[in-house]
């Protein structure tokens, strides 16, 4: 029997302004973006996705922790390197291209709604 996976953490992060962001622990994060624990580590370790955060957890632990939007990016990387053939370092180069894109996209739009 397996166990559902528990309520997604939320925890305020210091910024400019302080605001509370939908984080998930690695197990949350490596289920939603459909990829193994050992996956994950592998993919922290090249530096493909970082945790922005730590909390503190059981017995005094610290653990890191990510937004939700990285499940997203995960997923991209997966479908590259899986259904694609991509590698993994050229499938971070087009991800992050592609949220850059977006970004650029996004400030244009608002610049032309703005004049």
């Amino acid at each position: 029997m397996t166990r559902p996976p528990p309520a997604p953490l939320r925890v305020s992060v210091t910024s400019t302004p302080p605001k509370a962001e939908l984080y998930l622990s690695s197990a949350e994060l490596a289920a939603a973006a459909g990829i193994s624990l050992s996956r994950l580590a592998r993919l922290i370790r090249l530096g493909m996705v970082e945790p922005p955060a730590l909390v503190a957890g059981e017995r005094g632990l610290t653990a890191p922790v990510f937004p939700a939007a990285a499940a997203a990016r995960l997923r991209r990387i997966r479908r590259l390197h899986e259904d694609l053939g991509v590698n993994f370092a050229g499938a971070v180069i087009i991800v992050d291209l592609l949220e850059r894109l977006h970004r650029l996209e996004a400030e244009l739009a608002g610049r032309r709604g703005n004049p």
